[in-house]
């Protein structure tokens, strides 16, 4: 038998080590960001923020299972969206933008253009810039500029972003639209330009069977995609060697290199 001393101490040792844990824990569900005036917020909302792009070398092209990063490759999804046929045309353009970072330097990431039209009228146009980690991966997203065009025929800009530039509470900071691994309960940012664009992603489910206009799949992954600035969700569903498939009510009708205009 143990002594009451033994006993004690192993107990002791026992909380020590719960408190050890704990405090990893917290370390890695917060992440922290630069104000303009140079100190740091802190933020714990159990979403990883930080993302140790110093350590990659990045790359404009490629692919990783869920996420296609080729000139010419495109996705069309249609869906009924408040009664109009929408259609969105996704091409990744054979043009690149650099972005600078503070402390990284300039990045050169490629361009991808997203097409929306409702019952054949232009709703608006995005260029979303990203690249690819060569250690892991990772398909890094770096911002986005936007083109809304409203009835009454302005255009409008609202949720453009960069890395490196202004946000509403210091610089705005790259994310992950795609990690090159996909694991279950994964929790990160998408975007991180402070009331601006901050859209977050977690990974709910994989090794889905998926039947869409445009075929069948197998080895496919189910992300829901969140916001604190408005609170919507979404959902979307990823393939592998294919890419996006179901993004809410709008579904996968062709693919593949140079298929559309």
């Amino acid at each position: 038998m143990k002594s009451n001393s033994r006993i004690l101490g192993s107990r002791k040792l026992a909380l020590v080590s719960l408190v050890l844990v704990l405090s990893v824990v917290w370390l890695g569900l917060t992440g922290s960001r630069t104000l303009k005036d140079g100190s740091q917020k802190t933020k714990n909302d159990r979403f990883t923020t930080e993302f140790r792009l110093e350590d990659c070398t990045f790359l404009t092209q490629g692919s990783n299972p869920y996420f296609i990063l080729e000139p010419g490759y495109q996705l069309v999804l249609e869906g009924v969206d408040d009664k109009a046929l929408v259609r969105i045309v996704i091409t990744v353009l054979d043009e690149t933008e650099t972005i600078n970072l503070p402390d990284i330097g300039p990045i050169e990431t490629r361009v991808v253009e997203e097409v929306e039209t409702a019952d054949g009228e232009l709703v608006e146009i995005s260029r979303n810039f990203f690249a690819i980690c060569d250690k892991t991966n990772d398909v890094f997203y770096f911002g986005e500029d936007v083109d809304i065009f409203d009835p009454d025929g302005t255009v409008s800009h609202e949720g453009a972003w960069r890395a490196g530039e202004p946000d509403e509470d210091g610089l705005a900071e790259p994310g992950i639209i795609m990690p090159g691994t996909f694991l279950l309960g994964s929790r990160y940012y998408q975007e991180q330009a402070e009331g601006i664009a901050q859209d977050r992603a977690e990974h709910v489910e994989m090794g889905l069977e998926i039947t869409v206009p445009a075929g069948e799949f197998s080895e496919c992954v189910r992300v829901i995609e969140t916001t604190p600035l408005e609170g919507g969700k979404s959902e979307k569903i990823y393939c592998a060697e294919v890419g996006l498939v179901i993004d809410d009510v709008f579904e996968l009708v062709d693919y593949g290199f140079n298929i559309v205009p």
